[in-house]
Order: C-alpha cells, then sequence, then structure tokens
C-alpha cells in the first residue's frame, strides 16, 4: 500500500504545502506560508472541512433549485475544494476558477488532478482583471475568495469592483464572498456597505462568538438582486457542527450603520489575522 507523502513547493506568492490527512484515504490540506488554505477529499468532494466552506456550500446548495446545472465563476482556486464540491451536487455546471498564483494552480492540478468531466475551466490571472473582461450577464453565482496571503487585496473591495460583479451576474445571481474581520468589524461593515450600493438584497452568516466580538473569524456574505432563502440558510449553518447565525433585513442595516462604501481612493487590504487564527480562504 502506498502511504502519502506530503509535497512542498514554492510557488509564485510563497510556499505551498500539500499534507494528507492520516484519517481519510486521500483527504488533503493546502497551506501557503503555514497558514491554511484549503481542504479537499478527493474520494468525498462534498465532504467540506473547514466552516467557512460549509457555510458557503450552504449558501451554493439555496441559491437555485437542487441539482440545477449553475455557471459559477470561482475568483480564488485554492485546492478546488468549491468547484469540486459544485461539480458533484449539480451536475453538469460550467465553472471558471480564476487564481492569480499560476504556480499554485499547477501544483493543485497536478498533485490533486480534477475529474475529466468535471466542467471546470482553470484561468491564471488577477480576480477584477479577468472580471472586468468577462461577458456581462454569464454567471448565476459568483464565489470570491481570494486571500493575498491572509488578506483580501484592496482592489476586491471597492464599488468598482462590486459593480463589475454585478455586471457578470445574471439577473437573479448571486455574489458569494468569504472574508474575515474582528470587532468592531471596520472592514466586515465597509464590504456590506459597498455592496449595499449594488445590490438589494444582503445575508451575512457568521459564528456567534466571532459577531459578539470574542474572536477573529471569518464571515460569509451573499448578495443578490432577489430575496434569498434566509429561513433554509438559517436552519442549515444552525444545525452544522460549529452552528452560525444569518443577520439580513434590519438587524444587518443596524450592524452595518453608519459603515461608508470603499471608492478606489481609500480601499485598504482585509485586516491581518492574529497569529494563530484559523480558517483563512
Amino acid at each position: 500500500m502506498n502511504e502519502a507523502i506530503p509535497v512542498s513547493r514554492v510557488i509564485d506568492r510563497g510556499t505551498a504545502k500539500l499534507m494528507p490527512d492520516v484519517d481519510r484515504e486521500r483527504a488533503w490540506l493546502l497551506t501557503v506560508d503555514g497558514a491554511p488554505q484549503s481542504y479537499v477529499d478527493l474520494d468525498e468532494p462534498t465532504h467540506l472541512e473547514f466552516e467557512y466552506a460549509r457555510r458557503l456550500g450552504h449558501a451554493l446548495d439555496t441559491v437555485a433549485e437542487p441539482g440545477r446545472p449553475l455557471d459559477v465563476l470561482h475568483l480564488g482556486g485554492g485546492a478546488l475544494t468549491l468547484p469540486r464540491y459544485v461539480a458533484a451536487t449539480r451536475p453538469g455546471s460550467r465553472q471558471h476558477v480564476v487564481e492569480y498564483d499560476r504556480g499554485l494552480l499547477d501544483l493543485v492540478v497536478e498533485q490533486l488532478p480534477l475529474p475529466a468531466d468535471a466542467g471546470i475551466a482553470l484561468h491564471g490571472a488577477d480576480a477584477r482583471k479577468w472580471l472586468e473582461g468577462a461577458p456581462a450577464g454569464s454567471a448565476d453565482v459568483i464565489v470570491a475568495d481570494v486571500f493575498g496571503g491572509s488578506r483580501v487585496p484592496a482592489h476586491l473591495t471597492t464599488k468598482g469592483y462590486a459593480r463589475a460583479a454585478a455586471r457578470v451576474l445574471r439577473a437573479d445571481g448571486v455574489y458569494l464572498a468569504n472574508l474575515a474581520d474582528a470587532a468592531p468589524f471596520a472592514f466586515l461593515r465597509s464590504q456590506l456597505a459597498t455592496l449595499g450600493t449594488v445590490f438589494e438584497e444582503l445575508v451575512l452568516i457568521a459564528e456567534p462568538g466571532v459577531l459578539r466580538g470574542r474572536r477573529f473569524g471569518n464571515a460569509v456574505l451573499l448578495a443578490s438582486h432577489r430575496p434569498l432563502d434566509v429561513a433554509v440558510l438559517a436552519r442549515r449553518t444552525a444545525g452544522d457542527t460549529f452552528p452560525a447565525r444569518v443577520q439580513h433585513g434590519a438587524a444587518l442595516r443596524a450592524f452595518i450603520g453608519g459603515a461608508a462604501p470603499v471608492g478606489e481612493e481609500d480601499a485598504v487590504p482585509s485586516p491581518e489575522p492574529p497569529d494563530g487564527a484559523f480558517g483563512i480562504g
């Protein structure tokens, strides 16, 4: 029996490591410069190990009727966990993945190959530049999970970026994003305010301990022009191994408060996580 061994390689932006999970035969953890980035089980692509990934999975499950193929644009690739999930849960979907680090893409495809019929196209490019050149109305869902190291790049936080995402989405499309912040949530609140300049409907999913300011952590945002199935989303996230809270409507407007949308001139990356923080995209 061949024993899986770790793989380490210098990529465009640091050093990537793929480490086998001793408890799951063909499961791997991807880290970049020591920060966990992705977890994938090649035999069970519907297994989502990270909390934020499960919440994005719940969102993907509720944006359309179960099993319906979707056109999905993923900004940020990692180990291609969510594209594999969509391919397994919504066969026939057409997916594009945009990852800035071509060395990372090469490593993942080489060591953790995609199924031949997955319908996933990979692109080595800057997320915003690719988005701005994509056809209008070409995506049912955009999943933004872009971290330069452990921070969301500044040019992916602005009103111009939000308008570009809205242009690529179809009228009933949904924008999903994985972000990270801590109290007093200046970054997270500004991102909600920014998306609110373009989309009528906003939803926030986060662990109660994060929302109460007890720790730094991930938050999943949903934005669309149409009402989202908040009740189903709330049930699924509340029943998860690590329960999360869904905020929308008046409660979310109160959370946003007086936060201002982000212009190109005042954009900054997301905050640096404290040492030991886990779960970054």
